[in-house]
């Protein structure tokens, strides 16, 4: 049943497309909302181009027979409906704006498909039924597209403000300092790490300070990210300094028995300097009692 509705669907779907072709892709234009144009993000040029070759597609797939937008032969309208969802989701469209534009096409559609002489209620009926079964599914294809592309814009946002948080920062010649601020888990850790031991390289530093200043709270979670980050500073070649152990930070770390004997901690990034230039062999004369 469902086969014989899909193929009287794509033949009437075929008819109404070769002959109205015009006329339905003006009433679609007119049925978009201005919410839906969004004449701010895109053209009404390059809107009227999109659903033209939308309706084209539409055509040419209908024409080959299948009524399933998973077919081969709906390959070439998956592949714009991706490219649409792509470049509204960078574009600032709304999920339900990017669906419509597929969705909003169904009453053109349905009033060619209704406005034909001697068509039975039933064959009505089917038709109507399998036109709604294939715009919905290629809106929701539509829609999935688009979140897929959301999600990965914000995991590169996520990626990047990671390694803006982790700044290596050249204090002197052979001394580096890595801040950072916020939550440190295994995720940032690794951006951390890699960050750092790519300062190590790059500047020959002998010395690393990772302040822990803007770290609101350590737990046994953060401490052995810590050690793994000294641990891999260690390796190549540089002593690493905790700097920013504040008085309640002291307390917790004390308090989960974490063993930080072999890692050298100061209060302060100003403490923490101090003793980097002493292990490089640097120092700071004060110029007002050499003069």
């Amino acid at each position: 049943m469902n086969e014989e509705r899909n193929k009287l669907g794509t033949n009437r779907v075929t008819e109404v497309l070769a002959n109205h072709e015009s006329s339905i892709l003006e009433q679609w234009l007119k049925e978009m909302s201005n919410a839906t144009k969004r004449s701010d993000l895109i053209k009404d040029a390059e809107l009227r181009s999109q659903c033209s070759r939308f309706l084209q597609l539409l055509r040419q797939a209908a024409e080959s027979g299948g009524f399933t937008p998973a077919d081969a032969a709906w390959t070439p309208i998956r592949e714009l409906l991706a490219e649409l969802s792509r470049s509204r989701a960078q574009l600032g469209f709304t999920p339900t704006e990017t669906a419509t534009f597929v969705l909003s096409v169904k009453k053109p559609l349905f009033e060619r498909l209704r406005n034909r002489p001697g068509l039975s209620a039933g064959d009505l009926a089917d038709e109507l039924w399998a036109v709604t079964e294939l715009v919905d599914s290629l809106g929701l294809y539509t829609a999935e597209m688009y979140l897929k592309t959301r999600e990965e814009i914000i995991r590169r946002q996520q990626e990047e403000m990671l390694e803006l948080s982790t700044p290596v920062v050249k204090l002197w010649d052979g001394i580096l300092a890595l801040p950072i601020i916020g939550t440190l888990d295994s995720a940032r850790t690794q951006v951390v790490m890699e960050s750092l031991l790519g300062g190590i390289v790059k500047t020959n530093s002998k010395v690393a300070i990772i302040d822990i200043t803007g770290v609101p709270t350590v737990d046994t979670l953060v401490a052995q990210h810590l050690l793994k980050t000294v641990t891999a500073a260690r390796l190549m070649g540089a002593d690493c300094i905790i700097s920013g152990v504040r008085p309640q930070i002291a307390q917790t770390i004390v308090h989960l028995g974490i063993n930080l004997m072999d890692v050298t901690t100061k209060a302060t990034l100003a403490d923490a300097f101090a003793l980097a230039l002493q292990r490089t062999g640097a120092g700071i004369a004060n110029a007002a009692k050499t003069r």
